[in-house]
């Protein structure tokens, strides 16, 4: 039996790995995982790095239990030592083994080589999730993320997109990929009527994501510049906030771009839209998307990354096969001059999620990878 091997009852042990500073899809996923025990097969547990309380509440207010490391430091100096000193390593073997973990679950770059490392010191299997594919091509990240790949037991796809990205770009990984699509709440995110207020206005676009710059946000404003007889609201924070802002002001888009700021629960900004559009640069799947469409919110999107496994272009949304303003300024205007098109494709979108996007398929598939993962012996740390 492995070192984290211990008398159990119903389910396996598993201690989710992260390593984070924002609240994102991989954070909300994680929380749609480990709180449902129940489907998922395992008893969940958070080791939780993080500078963000506000990451640590999300957590706690959703039942988990937390092994929380401390107020941390996030920058590439704390990064280096954490992944490579002794003492961050010697705390997560040690909650690994104290946790009985059946399984060290890694979610985000900055857990790779820190969890992988720990999970290989306490001799129990590690799982990757793979979120994104950034992490391969940016110089600063990528050797540290293909060691971490090259000793994990298993990794997850969280669509086919990224699987076959990352399948390309390290072909030895094949035999230890899985894929499991990302899944939503459908009961959660279920459909709900647009206030009276927002009734009343133009036709109105959700963008619901971090303000970063791969986001494309800036796109969704320059449309708005470019076309007239829709509005867009926008949820979220970021460090391309205050140049959106600026853009907006500039271009004297004040009554046309609101921003509402990060909500933690985006529900009633989705409801108040009348569609939703992503601008993302190769989005790996799109979580917002999918709980936009569980809402009947049908989507305008770029027609690249995992984009087209969840939208269907002239059925649950429009998919725009250029990354040009122009395209997308004249997309969303075609989507905003028919409100029951639109609706009849929001339809459609819930359709496709319940049949496809649900979290209880989530939940199953990752069951499976962990009664899969349990049956494996860890090899040492090297």
């Amino acid at each position: 039996m492995r070192s984290g091997g211990a008398p159990r009852g119903e389910g396996l042990r598993v201690v989710h790995v992260v390593v984070a500073g924002d609240i994102g899809g991989a954070e909300r996923l994680l929380v749609d995982l480990a709180s449902r025990p129940e489907e998922s097969g395992a008893e969940h547990v958070v080791a939780l790095f993080t500078p963000n309380r506000k990451l640590a509440a999300m957590f706690e207010n959703a039942g988990l239990r937390i092994r929380d490391r401390g107020p941390v430091r996030e920058n590439p100096v704390a990064y280096l030592w954490r992944s490579l000193g002794p003492s961050d390593v010697a705390w997560l073997a040690g909650v690994l083994r104290e946790e009985h973990a059946d399984v060290a679950h890694l979610h985000t770059f900055a857990s790779h080589v820190l969890g992988t490392r720990a999970a290989r010191r306490a001799g129990v299997p590690t799982l990757r999730t793979e979120h994104h594919v950034q992490y391969f091509v940016d110089p600063s990240t990528k050797s540290f993320t293909l060691w971490s790949l090259a000793r994990v037991d298993l990794s997850v796809a969280i669509s086919q997109y990224v699987a076959d990205w990352v399948r390309a770009a390290v072909p030895s990984v094949a035999s230890r990929q899985r894929v499991v699509l990302n899944g939503v709440d459908a009961d959660y995110f279920s459909p709900r009527p647009q206030s009276a207020a927002a009734a009343e206005r133009p036709f109105t676009f959700a963008v619901v994501c971090r303000l970063e710059p791969w986001k494309g946000v800036d796109l969704v404003v320059e449309a708005v510049a470019q076309a007239q007889g829709f509005d867009v609201d926008i949820v979220g924070e970021g460090s391309e906030k205050a140049r959106l802002e600026q853009m907006v002001a500039e271009r004297g888009l004040g009554e046309r771009v609101r921003f509402l700021g990060y909500l933690p629960d985006p529900r009633s900004a989705i409801a108040d839209a009348d569609a939703f559009v992503s601008a993302s640069r190769d989005e790996p799947l799109g979580l917002s998307v999918l709980e936009a469409l569980a809402m009947e919110r049908p989507v305008v999107g770029f027609a690249g990354g995992g984009i087209p496994e969840i939208v269907q272009d002239g059925k649950t949304g429009w998919l725009v096969h250029e990354r040009n303003v122009e395209l997308l300024a004249r997309t969303m205007s075609d989507a905003a001059s028919d409100r029951e098109r639109a609706k009849r494709f929001g339809i459609a979108g819930r359709a496709f999620v319940h049949g496809h996007c649900r979290i209880e398929s989530m939940c199953r598939g990752y069951r499976a990878v962990y009664e899969e993962l349990a049956r494996v012996p860890a090899a040492p740390e090297s």
